[in-house]
């Protein structure tokens, strides 16, 4: 069989498997989407973006099946006041989630929004996804745009009193869940956003962000800790002038996980900041692509990824900043760096800088390596056992990306629960 009958062949398979919420205000952003995915096919191994990450498992008709993983921990961001949105296996559990009452912010399920004629979230689904598909065709993405059964809409109008959590719970093991989110950021609003949890043995998750002049997004994720999970996730983002965006993401275990990040900066003076860190052991396949737009006067993007890799984890980067014509005076930075514990695993990289003004300051560099025997030393030699020299050294690794965390008091949880599960791992 033909390559490109193959491709056919697996995304009818995987079609076949699914069903469109019909009617409502989405409906035609959702045939837009199939449409989409029938064009572009799923994602093969000889797709350029694809090759360093076997994109098999996310298209396969069925889902492998993923044992659920009890942490025997409180989850993470359990220490703050939110509002609590929760999924289970990707369907809403009204039951352990919170009335939404709070000033400066409204949330819709996008299940609830699929019954109605009208609602603001119409002009905002599926359309920076589609957007997001040149100059590199997305097809997990448009899948998840026309298929998703639930999500939610989140429009912030001033500055809410607590961060919005979502909250995703593994329950089963064959679970398959599509999950999209639309989140809407008038001018000079600001809000926190917080997720964490597994969600599902296979996960397909997408968010739309629009950031209006003026306005500010801080988003913080920290991706479950089931050790046979899979997911694909995607973030799109369009920021206005004088706004700000900035995210992080945690992740420890899990077989594969691909996060995929397209930020268009589309009005000056706009700050989009995105970061990354991941430990990984054994059998364990991270991989960040992102890719930041320039497209107005005196912007800046940071990009900065860590990884911490061993017993043959692979982790994989595919970053790059694109700066249009006109583009004057962008500050573009992007770093990412795999600490090798091992002579088994690997890091694979792919930063690159494409670049059409002249007035800009942009840098891109990777690097991969061991961990610092001079530094290990200097700790042995003032008592310091092996294992635990070799925590500190690979928290300090990772530091320049949680530092990337606006609030204090987040970072040092993240940090607190990196100890903690560096620690068990000795």
């Amino acid at each position: 069989m033909a390559l490109a009958d193959r491709k056919q062949s697996d995304t009818e398979a995987r079609l076949a498997t699914l069903t469109m919420p019909e009617g409502g205000c989405l409906a035609e952003a959702r045939k837009a989407a199939l449409s989409r995915v029938q064009t572009l096919g799923l994602p093969g191994r000889r797709d350029e973006y694809w090759k360093y990450t076997r994109p098999d498992t996310l298209t396969a008709a069925e889902a492998p099946t993923a044992a659920v993983f009890d942490a025997g921990e409180p989850p993470m961001f359990s220490e703050f006041d939110r509002i609590k949105i929760v999924f289970v296996d990707g369907v809403f559990d009204a039951d352990a989630s919170d009335e939404v009452a709070l000033e400066g912010i409204s949330i819709d399920r996008i299940a609830d929004i699929c019954a109605k004629d009208i609602h603001w979230a119409k002009d905002l689904y599926g359309v920076l996804e589609a957007r997001g598909q040149t100059p590199v065709a997305r097809p997990l993405a448009a899948l998840n745009t026309a298929f998703a059964q639930d999500g939610v809409a989140i429009r912030v109008t001033g500055t809410p009193s607590k961060p919005v959590s979502l909250i995703y719970r593994h329950a089963s093991e064959d679970s398959d869940a599509i999950l999209h989110h639309v989140i809407r950021v008038e001018s000079g609003a600001t809000a926190t956003i917080l997720e964490n949890g597994p969600a599902a043995s296979r996960f397909n998750k997408c968010m739309e962000i629009d950031v209006a002049d003026g306005g500010s997004l801080h988003l913080v994720r920290a991706q479950g800790r089931d050790h046979e999970r899979r997911a694909a996730t995607h973030l799109f983002a369009r920021l206005g002038t004088e706004s700000v965006f900035k995210s992080f993401t945690l992740t420890v275990n899990g077989v594969l996980t691909r996060n995929e990040a397209v930020i268009e900066l589309t009005g000056d003076d706009a700050v989009a900041h995105i970061a990354g860190a991941c430990v990984g052991d054994g059998d364990f396949h991270h991989d960040d692509t992102v890719f930041i737009t320039h497209d107005a006067v005196n912007c800046e993007s940071r990009q900065v990824f860590k990884k911490v890799l061993r017993n043959g984890a692979t982790g994989v980067f595919q970053g790059k900043i694109l700066v249009k014509e006109g583009a004057q005076k962008t500050d573009g930075y992007q770093i990412s760096q795999s600490l090798l514990l091992d002579d088994d695993s690997q890091f694979l990289a792919k930063p690159e800088l494409e670049i059409y003004a002249d007035d800009v300051a942009c840098s891109h560099g990777s690097t991969s390596g061991a961990i610092d025997e001079e530094g290990l030393f200097y700790l042995r030699s003032r008592g310091v056992p092996h294992a635990e020299a070799t925590d500190l050294m690979t928290l300090a690794f990772l530091a320049e990306a949680v530092d990337e965390i606006e609030d204090a008091d987040i970072a040092a949880n993240v940090v607190d629960r990196l100890e903690g599960w560096l620690a068990r791992r000795r």
